[in-house]
């Protein structure tokens, strides 16, 4: 359970900077992408933001713990590991996720896409931190 804990804590707090910076650069270099979030969709009271903001560490340690169930099954460099890690969780659940997003919301293949980019980074990112602190 300690490893579990200290695993994603670990990758809460790098997922939260570069998700961060990642969202800096993105507006910065992309923002024709992000003009599709002038949708009432899109708009909150701010109410809520704390869970926005809180999503890294929820996604982290429900990954952590994805990752000590099945980390046996990945073979290699820690990289490699963590790659593949990433990989199967974006296939297993991120794919079914954006389908049904897309189907019932009114956004563009370009958010659902950049969604998905989004969400297999962060998966390889915390498999890479998995894989390295524990193996």
């Amino acid at each position: 359970m300690k490893k579990i804990l200290l695993s994603g804590l670990s990758a809460g707090c790098i997922l939260s900077l570069i998700s961060y910076g990642g969202l800096y650069l993105a507006v910065k270099f992309f923002p024709s992408l992000f003009v599709d979030y002038n949708n009432p969709l899109f708009n909150s009271d701010g109410s809520r933001d704390l869970l926005f903001y809180a999503h890294a560490f929820v996604l982290s340690f429900a990954l952590s713990w994805f990752w000590e169930r099945l980390k046996g099954m990945f073979k290699g460099s820690f990289i490699l590991r963590g790659v593949e890690f990433g990989c199967v969780y974006a296939i297993v659940a991120l794919l079914p996720v954006m389908w049904i997003t897309f189907s019932s919301l009114d956004i563009t293949i370009p958010i659902v896409l950049s969604w998905f980019l989004y969400g297999l980074t962060q998966s390889v990112i915390a498999g890479i931190i998995f894989a390295r602190i524990n193996p």
